[in-house]
């Protein structure tokens, strides 16, 4: 395979260029429209919302991380421009960084893709890509970006929408796992009420109170989810998922049922379909949850040779029959092990970018094979909005040098203050990064450090 600059080794950016269009030397347009899954649920029957949704201007924010998916040659659409200090550490760190082109403004509640398509301008200026052979790489495709496509005329680079939500179905990976005999938590796949109902009778008969949990198809960061804690709490969802395909009159649901088993730890893992139907296995890395919400990542997994054989093995598996199924790019599992160290190699699938993927360019570029990492978010409660000049100065000493080393690599800034709308109240932010380190001690000591320095800066305290 070549390099996209005809003279390096190929990374991260060439072998999803290779993987989504055929050819390692193709030019992408990025776009990071997180939780994409809230287009492909739409018209999907949901249950009930038991908890606060995370503020939507901070998610769709999100989209920054796009930006050091993407190589020199690449393009990317973001709601606004990042700060110009951010650009520079990032320049300073030797990153190559793509051409980035913003709306003429921007809704915190949209979508990058659907900024871009309320800017006749911005379309016009992508419409000029087109002749250049450029293409669209989505977080994951829904009905935006195909309308996004057919306003600038850029192909898009995977599979089309409809694909994208038939595979990334939690009914979906509950049964080709089951075909395909991975291991899996016991469940059951529901596409009507009756069938629903069967699953919840037979959680109350063979497991038990609080012992599973029911999900929507496209549920994600933990909404769409409820645990089954009693009978009432299963008949009343029952009735409540009723009413809704009584109004609606669409007797299909996705939802399912599986059983809340112990584990010791949770994985993501990766592989990429390329347009052959070949399957790479990409890396594992531990998940770090915090009831049931993505909180980070450690790198590497602290697993033995065998259970990342039988990752692998899964990996090729799913792989081939997503394959099969007409759609070829990246692809994150969700998996666990055990208390005995047995291996859960499927949760769920997410046949798109996952959080971990925005992180590998980087992971192969400054974390050296001896060393240990954590991709992580540090959550900010904010007065005034922070310029990344101030952010340097605060954490000097912690922040990852040029010349590489250990310290935190900031890899998402517009996070930070994506939730000030201009109001005086106090908001809450986050701040994206990964922490190197030479050892676990190491690791704890920096991450402990950044958070402190952070937290006195909350209270007003001199750092």
């Amino acid at each position: 395979m070549g390099a996209r600059d005809g003279g390096r080794t190929p990374d991260a950016a060439d072998r999803l260029a290779l993987a989504l269009t055929g050819s390692p030397d193709a030019r992408l347009l990025f776009l990071g429209n997180f939780e994409v899954e809230q287009q492909w649920a739409l018209g999907e029957h949901t249950l009930p919302r038991l908890s606060a949704a995370t503020s939507s201007a901070v998610v769709n924010r999100m989209d920054e991380f796009a930006l050091l998916l993407a190589g020199g040659r690449d393009h990317v659409v973001l709601k606004t421009r990042p700060d110009g200090d951010y650009l520079g550490y990032l320049a300073g760190l030797g990153l190559d960084l793509p051409h980035v082109h913003v709306p003429a403004a921007q809704d915190p509640q949209r979508t990058v893709t659907e900024d871009a398509l309320a800017d006749p301008a911005l379309l016009a200026e992508l419409a000029g890509l087109a002749a250049d052979g450029c293409r669209i790489a989505a977080h994951g495709v829904s009905e935006p970006e195909e309308r996004l496509a057919a306003a600038t005329g850029l192909r898009l680079a995977g599979p089309d929408a409809a694909t994208c939500k038939a595979v990334n179905s939690k009914v979906y990976s509950r049964r080709i796992a089951d075909e395909l005999g991975l291991r899996q938590p016991r469940g059951w796949a529901c596409e009507t009420l009756a069938e629903l109902a069967d699953a919840f009778a037979a959680v109350d008969a063979e497991l038990g109170d609080g012992r599973a949990v029911v999900k929507e198809a496209f549920g994600v960061s933990g909404k769409g989810i409820a645990r089954l804690t009693s009978r009432r709490r299963g008949e009343r969802i029952l009735g409540l998922i009723a009413k809704q395909v009584e109004a609606s009159g669409r007797p299909r649901i996705a939802m399912v049922v599986e059983e809340w088993v112990a584990k010791s730890t949770d994985l993501n893992y990766q592989f990429t379909v390329g347009l052959d139907g070949s399957v790479a296995f990409d890396f594992v890395k531990e998940q770090l949850t915090e009831d049931g919400v993505h909180k980070g990542h450690r790198m590497p997994a602290r697993l033995g040779a065998d259970q990342v054989d039988e990752l692998r093995t899964a990996a090729d598996l799913l792989g081939k029959r997503l394959a099969s199924d007409g759609f070829h790019g990246v692809v994150g599992v969700d998996a666990m092990v055990d208390p005995d160290g047995g291996i859960y190699p499927v949760v769920e699938i997410n046949a798109r970018n996952n959080m971990s993927t925005y992180q590998v360019r980087l992971q192969e570029r400054f974390v050296k094979p001896e060393q240990v990492a954590v991709a992580r978010h540090y959550p900010l409660r904010l007065t005034a909005p922070l310029a990344f000049d101030e952010l340097r100065r605060l954490l000097d000493g912690l922040l990852l040098d040029p010349a590489g080393g250990t310290g935190l690599l900031v890899n998402n800034f517009a996070t930070v203050n994506a939730a000030f709308t201009g109001g005086d109240a106090p908001v809450d932010g986050r701040l994206y990064g990964i922490v190197l380190a030479d050892s676990a001690e190491e690791l704890t000591t920096i991450d402990a450090e950044i958070a402190d320095r952070l937290d006195r800066r909350e209270r007003g305290d001199r750092p």
